[in-house]
């Protein structure tokens, strides 16, 4: 096998080193590089295999020698397509499913617990519950709920199995309704039409890619189809959200809260954006968490293992796994 030039920028990689480089024993010259590091300036005009979840153009035109753009995830928004020289390969990579969809079922649990509530008040020093306050809210099992699934992907999929493992009434919409049914999904009712979906479902879970089909899906409209009972999830991307749209529900109480782990922007972004220009932070029914619900170790240990397939693969002409190019 011919040693390959792997650039590696993205800095959550870095900590599964033995993983892509085979404990040392790889035949390709692995190099780390983040931000404003000279060795990525060094490292990207001999550089085979770019190793990223986002680039820029500009990174970009200083790799002539570049064969292979491998994304450390599956999606591909962040990531110049249209400026990628043809015969460049881009592969991408999931394992993120089942981490993911238990982060779903933990903030839909605690949405329909009220456990954002009760946590502040404990912290506050007050005693609240059924027993002691006439008024307290009864809290929902998710058994018996209808799970309404916008996307029928691998996080989608997921999601289902394990609302139909607890007994949830599963629905999801996707585009190609002709699509095969994975094993075991068969209970799942499956649809194109995402209105009747909103209208019916107690926790409404957002898993579809950012694209300009979906870029607003979720917009005042579609809101007010929903149940002022129902959650809404979001795992996808920000932008599927109308911002304003979702501030408004909340705060005139017309659904009954939100669980947010993707956002509008990036504070990572050189100009350190804030995640949402409006105030979520002020809520009680709205679980915040920072992009991380498929951060888990057995994900990216995955993912890892799936990238130093490919670069071997590669290296030997053979056929890449999930190539998307």
């Amino acid at each position: 096998m011919t040693g390959l030039e792997v650039l590696v920028t993205e800095p959550i990689m870095a900590r599964f080193a033995e993983v892509l480089t085979r404990g040392g024993s790889s035949p390709h010259r692995w190099t780390f590089a983040f931000g404003d590091d000279p060795a990525l300036a060094a490292a990207a005009p001999s550089a085979d295999v770019l190793v990223c979840s986002s680039v820029s153009p500009a990174l970009l035109s200083t790799m002539p020698a570049l064969r292979l753009l491998h994304v450390t995830g599956a999606g591909l928004d962040k990531i110049p397509l249209d400026i990628l020289p043809s015969d460049v390969r881009v592969a991408n990579t999931f394992h993120h499913g089942r981490s993911i969809a238990e982060h779903v079922l933990m903030v839909s649990t605690m949405l329909l617990r009220g456990v954002l509530r009760s946590e502040h008040d404990m912290r506050a020093g007050v005693w609240r519950n059924l027993m002691v306050t006439p008024d307290f809210p009864f809290g929902r099992v998710l058994a018996d709920l209808t799970l309404g699934v916008v996307g029928f992907g691998e996080i989608g999929t997921s999601v289902a199995r394990m609302g139909l493992a607890l007994g949830m009434d599963v629905r999801a919409v996707r585009r190609d309704t002709t699509a095969p049914v994975p094993a075991g999904l068969e209970g799942v009712r499956i649809g194109d039409d995402l209105d009747a979906l909103l209208e019916s479902s107690d926790v409404v879970v957002l898993t579809v890619p950012l694209n300009d089909a979906t870029l607003g899906l979720i917009d005042g409209a579609a809101l007010a189809r929903m149940r002022p009972t129902a959650i809404l999830v979001n795992v996808s991307r920000g932008g599927v959200v109308d911002e304003q749209a979702l501030h408004d529900a909340l705060t005139d109480r017309a659904i009954a809260g939100a669980a947010l782990d993707v956002w509008w922007r990036n504070p990572r972004d050189p100009d350190r954006p804030p995640p949402s220009h409006l105030d979520f932070a002020g809520f009680d029914n709205v679980v915040l968490t920072p992009h991380q619900s498929g951060h888990t170790e057995e994900v990216f240990a995955g993912r890892a293992r799936d990238i130093t397939d490919n670069v071997d693969a590669l290296a030997e002409g053979r056929p890449l796994r999930n190539r998307v190019r």
